[in-house]
Parts: C-alpha cells; sequence; structure tokens
C-alpha cells in the first residue's frame, strides 16, 4: 500500500463523548486524526427522551477535566448535548458527521477503511461506536407493525391511548410514568419478578408505588406473545391473557453491531456475552492498532461500560499509541 501524507496517525469510529474525549487526546499529542461519526454528534445522547435525566452527576460526565456545568446535580439530556457541542466545536475538533463507515481492513502495518463518503488510511482505529443502534427485538408475531417502537422520544403521541411498556430498566420505567402522568393507559410487561435492580433510586419508588395502587398496571414474569392491530396477548403466570391496545413501546434493551466488530476482525466470545477480544491495560484489541472504546467494550453486557468508568480508555489508548511512535 502506498502511503502519503494524508496517512492519519489515528481514525476514530463515533462521536459519542468517549469518541470526543480520544479526539481531545489525539489533538493534545499533536496526532493527525479524525472521527467519523454516521449520525448527529453524539447520536445516542441525541436520541434519549426528551425528558431523560442521567443517573451520573455532571463532574463525572466531564471529558479532559472541563467543567460541565448543569443547574442540577444530575444533568438532563438538553443539558448533556450542549456540553458535549460546547467541547467539541470550541476545541475544532476534525469530527465528520454522518458518514458511516462501511469497512476498515489492515494491510501490511496500515488500515484502510472505506465510508460511503470517502477512503481513509490510518495507522490506528480506534472503535468508540455505543450500542443504541441495535435495539433487541422480541420477536414475536406483529413485531413489524407500525403501532410497535423499540425507541422512546415522549409521551405526547400516547396521550388517551392504552398503552403496553415491554421492560423494566430505567428506559422502560422512564416510559411508563412519563406516558402514565400525560394522559396514556399504561400497562406494563415484564420478563422478570419486579423492577429492574439498576432503575434510579429516586425513581423505583416512583413506579412501584404507581403499579401497588394501581395507576400503572404491570404484569411480572411475563411476555408478549403476539401483537395485533388492536389487542396484544401476554404470556403470563397465571396464563395466557389478552388486552385491547394502541400502540406497545418495547424498550428491552439494546446491543452493540457486533457485525461490524467481526468485519474489522475482531475477536467475540462465543459464551453468548459477544465479549470482545482486547487487552485492559492498552484497550488494545486482537488486531495490531486496533482500539476498543467505551460500552463496547462489554459485549452484551451494556451497563458494565458507561460514560464515568470508561472516559479512561481515551488517555490509556492515546498514551499506548505515543509510546509506540517513540
Amino acid at each position: 500500500m502506498s502511503i502519503d501524507k494524508k496517512t492519519k496517525d489515528v481514525l476514530i469510529i463515533g462521536a459519542g463523548p468517549i469518541g470526543i474525549a480520544c479526539a481531545l487526546e489525539c489533538k493534545k499529542m499533536s496526532l493527525d486524526y479524525v472521527v467519523v461519526e454516521k449520525g448527529a454528534l453524539t447520536n445516542s445522547i441525541y436520541n434519549y427522551p426528551l425528558n431523560m435525566t442521567f443517573f451520573s452527576t455532571s463532574e463525572k460526565l466531564e471529558i479532559d477535566n472541563i467543567p460541565f456545568i448543569s443547574n442540577n446535580p444530575k444533568p438532563n439530556r438538553n443539558e448533556a448535548l450542549e456540553y458535549y457541542r460546547r467541547v467539541a466545536t470550541s476545541n475544532n475538533l476534525h469530527i465528520n458527521l454522518y458518514e458511516e463507515i462501511i469497512t476498515a481492513k489492515k494491510e501490511s502495518e496500515y488500515f484502510k477503511i472505506i465510508s460511503d463518503k470517502s477512503t481513509y488510511i490510518a495507522k490506528n482505529i480506534i472503535v468508540s461506536t455505543g450500542f443504541y443502534d441495535i435495539p433487541k427485538m422480541l420477536n414475536v408475531p406483529g413485531e413489524e407493525l407500525p403501532k410497535v417502537m423499540h425507541y422512546y422520544k415522549e409521551a405526547h403521541p400516547f396521550v388517551m391511548q392504552k398503552i403496553v411498556v415491554v421492560g423494566a430498566s430505567n428506559s422502560a420505567v422512564d416510559a411508563a410514568l412519563e406516558i402514565w402522568r400525560k394522559g396514556g393507559e399504561v400497562t406494563m410487561v415484564v420478563r422478570g419478578s419486579e423492577i429492574g435492580e439498576r432503575v434510579k433510586y429516586w425513581v423505583k419508588p416512583d413506579i412501584e408505588n404507581r403499579i401497588k395502587e394501581g395507576s400503572i398496571k404491570a404484569y411480572f414474569n411475563s411476555e408478549i406473545e403476539k401483537i395485533t392491530k388492536s389487542e396484544v396477548l401476554i404470556k403470563s403466570s397465571k396464563g395466557p391473557i389478552r388486552i385491547k391496545n394502541d400502540f406497545v413501546v418495547a424498550l428491552t434493551g439494546y446491543k452493540p453491531n457486533f457485525a461490524f466488530l467481526k468485519q474489522l476482525g475482531i475477536k467475540l466470545s462465543d459464551d453468548g456475552n459477544c465479549y470482545p477480544t482486547y487487552n485492559s491495560e492498552t484497550m488494545e484489541s486482537n488486531i495490531k492498532g486496533l482500539y476498543l472504546a467505551g460500552v463496547i467494550c462489554g459485549g452484551m453486557e451494556t451497563h458494565k461500560w458507561f460514560i464515568e468508568n470508561s472516559r479512561i480508555h481515551a488517555k490509556i489508548i492515546l498514551e499506548h499509541i505515543s509510546n509506540k511512535n517513540q
């Protein structure tokens, strides 16, 4: 492969908080880098519910010691968007948005990366793509109906409607409470025996009390078996239950793009968790020069890594890259 002055020291895939943190480290080390993002800046946060509040306090979401000032101890979606936007723009980071990486292959000591807009040559790649793009499907008849959605933005479309919310995580609980408060009739379908243990501590009593008083109906140890235009069939421990329904909001979680990781040549564990192979001391994968950062490192365990405990990945990776260049 012929190498010229356009060769990048680092190509970062994903412009979320961790991708931005990696870009900041590249800039400090005077490396020639580019961030390529298939959607908007911090695309996952942009797609969060409009009224979402983070579990973490603002200082734990900071990157590169740049202060994150919020009106409340726990910032909301809009404050996070403003913070990361200002970090990216004020530091003049090299970020190409709405550009999707199609393939990336190592040829000799360099990577050839092809996007839907350009071709790059890079010495190193950092994958910080998160997990919010691919929902975990219910895999039941009727899931393809327009009334079924796997993302939740706001409650207004569900006013005066019969809504089934599937799941018991933070996203499902937030949606159920907000839809109910805006005038929707909410029924929760939960595979487990109770509301998830990782639900925000100030929200968990709220949803449990609404269920206890009967404001929100909940079927535990239950799963959706079939969805029709006007009904939902639920398989419960007490037998089949059929209820009238206008919309299904299935918030059962999301998963990384494992097909893309495999295409890159990253080895995944075969235990069902799909843990990607990497060195925890350097974040380098089984492919020399290809690094993993952020939530992608946890495979199917998407709750293992988040902003506050994976922002350190940027410094670890760039220190390793810098040491290689010396």
